[in-house]
């Protein structure tokens, strides 16, 4: 019915707009001639949408809908924009997308917004791929006064990589005001203590919290902190463990949490600790944290010792296909699943450590130091050390002290490379240095470990 009566109107001489169909609608299109011989053309609509295909790569359909917001009179600006975002290495795909968007900053003033706003960001390092994905999440940067909110997060103390990362993360921060929206939230964190190196760390990571409303949400969440912890020292603490309790409702999430840890006969020292250690975990919701508690329980831990903080973190951050993928990892080098259960009771960080990790581990200790699985279960700490670091100096210094015959090959392993520091320097660098010169080298790693004898007792 609808295309009858479009051919009626054509026929019968009707001065109308030309019609076309585009996915079923009955939408106002523009003659082939309108379209690509804007010499021609005296309507700035077809001017618009032609320009908008050929130089800006957007579908007809595109164009259609974007000219309803912008209608160019002249390409002399809009030649200059597209000049500019192509000579800072933005791709064809790129403009597409950033003008489909805002399709205004066509007519941007380059002379004050856009070239030097360009420029800005350029110094901070941003060209390219990580420019087009930092304006295309937020158009708006490149026409506001970006070298004022640049400016003030430099006086307060900002790197140029903290800037960098703020501006990647939250490139809507440089629509507020610096003075009005940042300075007050500055000025009040620093009167609970933090440094600006604190607050460059916390805000250059969660950049969200300069968003929040000073009165309405910062302030109420310290106020709940300052009433459950004590004092601003220790609410320093938790923040820098966890930035998220400053956006959100810290009253409606650690009330029924803390709740929860109390009817689990978590004492209250234990909760601290918790806010210490692992703050996150008051932030789960509290099923989750109850199903986690009770798991934990489930596998001997006590709830008024403080190893059961530790096993809550654990189980907090490894969801069960990571756990059972870790199993796995340990199984593969013969440990049964008792042994690591056993492990993870002596030492639950044995269980954060990363799949790679164990594997890497777990294949030095085993196929280079011949160390039997149940030694790894019963000392699980030497997961949690640094191969290249802690472990291979380490056996570099027994190794040179044994051809010397300095100690004997019955050491036990395990307590060597699990002592403090400070002991081992005392105990086997310190004291042999003078007779043997290399252990001090050895120590400091730059000495390769060819692995000790196959037939010694670990």
């Amino acid at each position: 019915m609808i295309r009858f009566f479009c051919i009626r109107l054509s026929q019968t001489g009707h001065r109308t707009s030309p019609v076309t169909f585009i996915n079923s609608f009955l939408i106002p299109t523009f003659s082939h001639k309108l379209m690509f011989n804007l010499s021609n053309s005296d309507l700035p609509e077809s001017l618009t949408i032609s320009y908008l295909q050929k130089s800006c790569g957007l579908s007809l359909q595109a164009a259609i809908s974007v000219s309803r917001k912008l209608q160019l009179e002249s390409t002399d600006n809009p030649d200059l924009v597209l000049n500019l975002l192509t000579a800072h290495g933005l791709s064809q795909t790129h403009i597409k997308n950033l003008i489909t968007k805002r399709p205004m900053l066509l007519l941007a003033d380059l002379d004050n917004t856009l070239k030097p706003n360009m420029d800005l960001f350029k110094s901070l390092g941003f060209s390219g791929t990580n420019l087009a994905k930092m304006i295309i999440k937020e158009p708006r940067v490149l026409e506001v006064d970006a070298k004022t909110v640049v400016q003030f997060f430099r006086e307060n103390g900002f790197s140029k990589k903290q800037i960098a990362t703020l501006t990647l993360k939250r490139p809507s921060l440089y629509l507020f005001k610096s003075d009005r929206n940042f300075k007050p939230k500055f000025e009040f964190l620093k009167s609970l203590g933090f440094s600006e190196l604190d607050l460059a760390t916390i805000l250059s990571t969660a950049p969200y919290i300069l968003e929040r409303s000073l009165e309405n949400q910062i302030i109420p969440c310290i106020n709940v902190l300052r009433r459950v912890v004590g004092n601003d020292m220790i609410v320093q603490k938790v923040i820098m463990g966890c930035h998220r309790f400053l956006y959100f409702n810290v009253e409606k999430m650690l009330e029924p949490n803390m709740s929860t840890l109390v009817n689990h006969g978590v004492p209250e020292s234990i909760i601290s600790k918790i806010f210490l250690f692992h703050p996150k975990a008051l932030l789960l919701k509290t099923d989750k944290l109850n199903q986690i508690i009770n798991e934990v329980k489930n596998l001997g831990f006590t709830p008024t010792n403080i190893v059961f903080v530790v096993a809550v973190r654990t189980l907090v951050t490894t969801n069960k296909r990571l756990w059972e993928k870790k199993l796995e990892a340990y199984g593969s080098f013969g440990l049964s699943r008792d042994e690591i259960v056993m492990a993870f009771k002596l030492q639950p960080m044995f269980m954060i450590a990363s799949e790679k990790k164990i594997r890497k581990s777990m294949d030095f200790f085993v196929n280079k130091l011949n160390l039997k699985p149940s030694v790894i279960s019963k000392n699980p700490n030497l997961v949690l050390l640094s191969v290249e670091k802690r472990i291979i100096p380490r056996c570099c210094v027994l190794h040179i002290l044994m051809s010397k015959e300095l100690i004997k090959e019955d050491f036990n392993l395990a307590y060597m490379l699990t002592m403090t520091e400070k002991r081992f320097m005392e105990k086997l660098v310190t004291k042999y240095q003078d007779v043997v010169p290399e252990v001090v080298k050895a120590h400091q790693g730059r000495m390769e470990f060819q692995g000790f004898p196959r037939d010694m007792k670990m």
